[in-house]
């Protein structure tokens, strides 16, 4: 073994030395061989100049063919021992394993003295790259199809560049941002989803292979509204639905939403500039029931904050807009 696990390589540096012995005996003999071709080219070409020189004259012109021929045949000689050589020579080099990426090795499978083939399954050791590392984001199909119906109706305006952020395993956020690789051109048949490819600098490596990571990508804007998730219930369907504020009672509103973004429903039609969305004391509440709002506001990880107003009151705050 010519590298230390763990120690950082370069594309090329040499990782392990296999037995040269036979290769080295190859290339021995095809050097002869090649010495053995280029020895007989002086005295064909001198044969073949003098029956040229004398043709009619001592010659005919059937020996000149002839020492013609010899000599072709010879310089031909000379190029295939000379391939040979070459290659003989591709194979001693294939004795020195080298890396082929930059990158950090593994532990290597295989120790001094052990025998190795070419086709065999076990591979000697790993190497990875690291910095930059590419990410896969998986996306089901279903949802890209509605992005994309969205950008055709005009009801998002898709971003000038895809970048995308993470989530590391722990909850912190990931201080550099991935630029876009390429998606997949094909959707899984067992999960669905398509496969998208982004690439962070990762110079600490925080991030491994094989982490699970929660990725954020912003693919547009869509004017709408945010409201608060816990403030709205999912029903068996699907639907999105709120209690409103209005003349004093709670009413029950079904909403369209488009995805979310962060602890909130992005929300395109069901809202208008001005309604009071109870977000606080909902496990009670129902349709027609008598409500006294007080102002709130909710906060980015979803918590509500009364500004005043009773134990018994109700929490409303206006729906926050969204560019």
């Amino acid at each position: 073994m010519l590298y230390t696990s763990g120690k950082k390589l370069q594309a090329g540096d040499p990782m392990f030395q296999l037995d040269t012995a036979t290769y080295q005996a190859t290339v021995d003999s095809d050097q002869a061989a090649l010495d053995k071709a280029q020895a007989a080219i002086p005295t064909d070409q001198a044969n073949y100049d003098r029956a040229l020189k004398l043709e009619g004259q001592g010659y005919t012109a059937a020996q000149v063919a002839g020492y013609k021929s010899t000599l072709e045949e010879d310089q031909a000689s000379v190029k295939a021992a000379q391939a040979a050589l070459d290659y003989a020579k591709v194979q001693l080099g294939w004795t020195t394993v080298r890396s082929p990426i930059a990158g950090y090795p593994a532990v290597p499978s295989v120790t001094d003295g052990n025998v190795v083939t070419a086709s065999q399954n076990t591979a000697l050791t790993t190497v990875t790259r690291l910095d930059p590392i590419e990410v896969d984001v998986l996306e089901p199909s279903a949802s890209i199809l509605s992005i994309r119906k969205l950008v055709d109706e005009g009801k998002m305006t898709p971003s000038s560049q895809i970048v995308a952020k993470l989530t590391l395993e722990n909850g912190e956020v990931y201080t550099s941002t991935g630029q876009l690789v390429a998606p997949a051109p094909t959707v899984s048949t067992t999960t669905g989803t398509v496969s998208i490819r982004f690439r962070f600098d990762n110079p600490h490596r925080q991030i491994l292979p094989g982490m699970f990571l929660h990725a954020q990508v912003q693919l547009g804007t869509v004017q709408g509204f945010l409201i608060p998730q816990e403030a709205a219930n999912v029903t068996s369907d699907g639907k999105i639905t709120v209690f409103l504020e209005k003349n004093g009672r709670a009413a029950s509103q079904t909403l369209t939403e488009t995805g979310s973004y962060q602890n909130q429903w992005v929300v395109t039609s069901g809202l208008e500039d001005g309604d009071k969305l109870i977000v606080d004391g909902l496990k009670y509440m129902g349709a027609g029931r008598p409500v006294a709002p007080v102002p709130a506001t909710v906060g980015k990880d979803g918590a509500v904050t009364r500004q005043n107003g009773g134990a018994n009151a109700k929490s409303a705050a206006p729906a926050a807009a969204k560019n």
